[in-house]
């Protein structure tokens, strides 16, 4: 991974510049390098449209991820301790839950491409059912998720809502899509119904359970939100 920029930084500089940046990096020995990481979108490069075949061929080889939308390329930055924490307890308590039936949940890494729209994303979990069907014989991206899941941020939660929610419910495999806030115990549970409309369910409370539609699993609230420490503001 190359280094940027090329001078030495001081601990001081490099805190100043990483903390106020849309990408994230690493410091070591002086030197700034860019890191991947979960939550997105963030700034788009390059700045000229890309057809699906150009973005596949510089992200495949690139050591970062980026997700693709309407001709443009979005670099993924860096996800919270909270963020990463509850995607931990998500995945863990799917893998528990799923473990020798016909479904399983993938965490992270399992590039989803959407359907008319022809985007790319990378959701936090997918949930997947039966045989899993790729774009190509690469197998790094998946047609047919069965539930995808989101844990939202300040800077991603307008666009997991809008864009990004129309965009998945292109999917014709996806049954369910499901939104999880960090800042609160909080669940939007969008369901798929048998006209192909969608209906939408807010979850709250520590107490609550989140009952899974389209597979067979229950997770209570206070499993998903295990280690989190919500703001005193939130019950206000």
């Amino acid at each position: 991974m190359s280094a940027i920029p090329k001078k030495r930084w001081t601990e001081a500089e490099y805190l100043a510049i990483e903390r106020t940046a849309e990408c994230k990096s690493e410091f070591y020995d002086g030197v700034m390098v860019p890191v991947r990481g979960e939550e997105k979108p963030m700034s788009a490069v390059p700045k000229k449209k890309l057809t699906e075949e150009e973005y596949l061929a510089i992200e495949r080889a690139a050591e970062f991820k980026s997700e693709f939308y309407d001709g443009e390329m979005f670099a993924m930055a860096g996800a919270s301790y909270d963020h990463n924490l509850i995607v931990d307890n998500l995945h863990g308590a799917l893998h528990a839950q799923l473990k020798g039936g016909r479904c399983r949940a993938l965490v992270g890494d399992m590039k989803v491409k959407t359907g008319r729209s022809r985007s790319y994303s990378y959701p936090d979990i997918v949930i997947l059912c039966g045989k899993p069907e790729f774009h190509d014989n690469k197998r790094d991206i998946l047609l047919n998720p069965r539930v995808i899941i989101e844990v939202l941020s300040p800077t991603t939660q307008d666009f997991n809502r809008g864009g990004k929610r129309r965009r998945y419910q292109t999917i014709d495999s996806l049954q369910e899509y499901i939104l999880v806030a960090q800042d609160r115990a909080d669940i939007e549970q969008h369901v798929r119904q048998r006209n192909c409309k969608w209906e939408q369910t807010i979850i709250t409370g520590l107490d609550a359970n989140l009952v899974f539609a389209a597979v067979n699993a229950r997770l209570p609230f206070a499993d998903i939100y295990a280690g989190i420490e919500f703001p005193e503001s939130t019950d206000e």
